[in-house]
């Protein structure tokens, strides 16, 4: 297992985490963790939110009795303008962890400027962190993050974090702005379920089967993230210890990108273009804002892997959180257009975005979805 090091942080974190929250029990927990550390995983990622999942991985550390030396682990706490809430909550972690500190503190979801507000305001939670970082409970503040780039860049901007938890792959680089400002202020950087949320990849459809021989579609997103030496470490959402199989094969390969895996994702924007013609949404934010909230760039980022790729299962997973997780996955869905114009002059492309978001909603919808932990 490589290490690398979590920017200011200092901390040398393996390239794959485990992120726990999908353990659904203690022994669960207990022989999920055991088989990550054996493998050379050391950092360890959990969050209040998670249901019981500080409890059982507390309860995995007291059972396998890790040093603590060998070990980093993280938990993520929400934004809140109580103090005094904050300081509860991180002895509340402390508690179900077992641990006498935390290595790194993320805050859990800026995904609004009034998240962002929360933190910094003279009467919110910073003050009890600060805290808590003098009394050696906490010793790395970070962010983890589903909100706009706009909001990502601003936070990151205010200079409080030493790293940062958030989205992007292969099939979603509409952070790599983040990516670069983030690096450039020597933040770690660790990347949010990346076989999941970056496609389901785990399951891929026929379609990118073939368009990524002689690899699998999983094994070049672990690469294209992998080979980014500006990013420290993955995230391995596994639920028992047999997940952790395929992902950690990669374990040592972050090295750049090989020529035949170069020529696959050339192949793969070729056949994007090929597919889409001129109804290829290129991912640029300008349609934005629509007078209705509808997530036009991610709506049709969801088309674009559905048409091009075959991806149908992982767009309509996606899809369907719309309008139902809140500023998780905010927007409103294609049905919402009015087809009031506003977005059309601005589009460079040209596309016929009314017609675009509407078809999405066609392929795409179905019952809605909710996240697997409900937070505020």
């Amino acid at each position: 297992m490589r290490l690398r090091r979590f920017g200011k942080t200092n901390l040398d974190l393996s390239v794959f985490s485990l992120g726990t929250m999908r353990l659904a029990s203690e022994n669960t927990a207990i022989a999920t963790v055991e088989r990550a550390i054996a493998l050379g995983i050391n950092h360890l990622e959990t969050a209040r939110g998670y249901g019981n999942s500080e409890t059982y991985l507390g309860s995995a550390l007291n059972k396998l009795q890790i040093p603590r030396s060998q070990i980093h682990i993280t938990t993520k706490l929400p934004p809140t303008l109580d103090a005094e809430q904050m300081r509860g909550w991180i002895n509340e972690s402390l508690d179900r962890l077992g641990l006498k500190y935390i290595d790194c503190l993320a805050i859990h979801g800026i995904n609004t400027y009034e998240h962002l507000e929360r933190l910094t305001s003279s009467s919110g939670c910073l003050k009890a962190i600060k805290e808590a970082i003098a009394e050696g409970k906490i010793r790395h503040l970070g962010f983890s993050t589903h909100g706009s780039l706009e909001l990502i860049l601003a936070a990151i901007n205010t200079d409080l974090f030493e790293f940062i938890n958030l989205h992007y792959y292969y099939f979603q680089q509409r952070n790599r702005e983040a990516i670069a400002l983030a690096a450039s202020k020597d933040m770690g950087i660790f990347i949010i379920s990346p076989a999941d949320k970056g496609g389901r990849l785990y399951t891929p459809p026929e379609q990118l089967r073939q368009l990524c021989r002689p690899f699998t579609p999983l094994e070049l997103n672990y690469r294209f993230l992998l080979s980014d030496r500006r990013i420290t470490t993955l995230s391995v959402g596994a639920a028992i210890p047999e997940e952790l199989t395929v992902p950690l094969q990669l374990a040592d390969k972050d090295y750049t990108l090989t020529v035949a895996e170069i020529e696959v994702f050339n192949r793969l924007e070729e056949h994007l273009e090929q597919s889409l013609n001129d109804e290829l949404c290129r991912q640029c934010d300008r349609c934005l804002p629509c007078p209705e909230q509808i997530n036009i760039p991610e709506v049709l980022r969801l088309r674009n892997l559905a048409v091009a790729y075959k991806m149908t299962d992982y767009g309509r997973y996606r899809y369907r959180m719309l309008e139902n997780a809140g500023h998780w996955f905010p927007g409103s869905k294609g049905n919402r257009c009015t087809e009031c114009g506003d977005c059309l002059p601005r589009c460079p492309e040209n596309l016929n975005i009314p017609f675009l978001v509407k078809d999405t909603h066609s392929r795409l919808n179905g019952s809605p979805r909710r996240r697997l932990w409900e937070e505020n």
